[in-house]
């Protein structure tokens, strides 16, 4: 008899997976798909980065954002890109970057007009520089200076208050721009001073020392890199600095005649709010080395600036230092956004 062997339809039954067990299985799949996924994706940066400058080229931000972005450059292996957006006093620039993707390819360079002083006097920004921006250091500091044609008849800063009480109204200070660190110097020497001289705005630091250079203005509040090397070949007079103490040998500062007078200009790295973590404290790290290096350092002295560098907790804390200091100097003058 031929023997048949019999097979059954149904498959032999598994024995049955606990549901707790099922839900550990899914978990330690999903826990493992960020490192996975982290080790897949490209190191930072892996192309190009680009800093917004928010002035035109010829000023300190310029100067002071080539030494740093030639640094980072050279130091990560990746071109930093400068991308100058100049207007309103750095606002336009700044709003940009406000916007830009947080991917740590997009960076601005901040200062002290468009992160503190236009948020101390305009409650219509279009961004919050601390909410909209993460700060990432400072990169240095550096004085304003007074700056004046030779063609005008002052030597020093007492010189100049005694024509302005003769002339009220007829002479004028240039400046980068309406609510800029240099609009506010010239303010506040205008309430401390008890004088009245016309503020003209510019487009940028470069565009005002043009302004004094070919004696439309009278003088200006100007940065090291950019009234220098024309005091140097005697096209411009210094007279004054607006820090607390002397930075330039032989040229006192506002403060030592006028009290409470102090407006600084700084420059600083940020980022778009939400930019990573590790973006942001390697960067961090690495404007620190540059800042350091012996030879950005010198280049950062010589246009007049002092070299520095901050954690970004510090850097936030300083910023909000520096809005609480100017809201009280803009109620002071009584200045508001046009």
């Amino acid at each position: 008899m031929d023997r048949f062997v019999t097979v059954s339809r149904h498959a032999p039954r598994l024995p049955a997976i606990p549901a707790r067990a099922l839900m550990l299985a899914a978990l330690t799949v999903a826990a493992g798909l960020p490192a996975i996924a982290a080790a897949q994706a490209p190191a930072w940066p892996a192309k190009p980065v680009r800093v917004i400058f928010p002035y035109p080229p010829g000023g300190g931000t310029d100067a002071v954002g080539r030494i740093a972005t030639n640094a980072l450059t050279e130091q990560l292996g990746q071109t930093f890109v400068v991308d100058t957006r100049p207007g309103a006093s750095g606002q336009i620039g700044t709003e940009v970057a406000s916007k830009s993707p947080a991917d740590g390819y997009t960076l601005v360079l901040g200062n002290v007009a468009p992160m503190a002083i236009l948020p101390a006097s305009n409650p219509k920004l279009p961004y919050d520089p601390l909410r909209d921006l993460a700060p990432i250091s400072l990169i240095a500091t550096s004085d304003y200076i007074l700056t004046v044609h030779p063609s005008l008849p002052v030597k020093n800063l007492t010189d100049l208050l005694a024509l302005a009480k003769k002339r009220p109204g007829e002479l004028s200070f240039a400046s980068s721009g309406a609510l800029g660190g240099p609009h506010l110097a010239g303010e506040l020497l205008n309430l401390l001073g008890g004088v009245n001289m016309l503020h003209v705005p510019y487009k940028g630091n470069g565009p005002a020392v043009v302004a004094v250079l070919s004696g439309e203005a009278t003088m200006l509040y100007g940065t090291g890199p950019a009234v220098v090397p024309f005091a140097q070949q005697g096209k411009m007079r210094i007279i004054a600095t607006t820090g607390l103490k002397r930075t330039i040998k032989d040229v006192p500062a506002i403060a030592e005649q006028i009290n409470d007078f102090q407006v600084t200009q700084w420059y600083g790295l940020l980022a778009p709010a939400g930019t990573p973590r590790e973006i942001i404290d390697r960067l961090a790290k690495e404007t620190a080395r540059a800042v350091a290096d012996p030879k950005n350092a010198a280049a950062l002295v010589k246009l007049g600036a002092d070299p520095m560098s901050n954690s970004p907790a510090d850097f936030r804390r300083f910023i909000e230092g520096e809005i609480a200091r100017y809201t009280k100097v803009v109620r002071a003058a009584k200045l508001t956004a046009q």
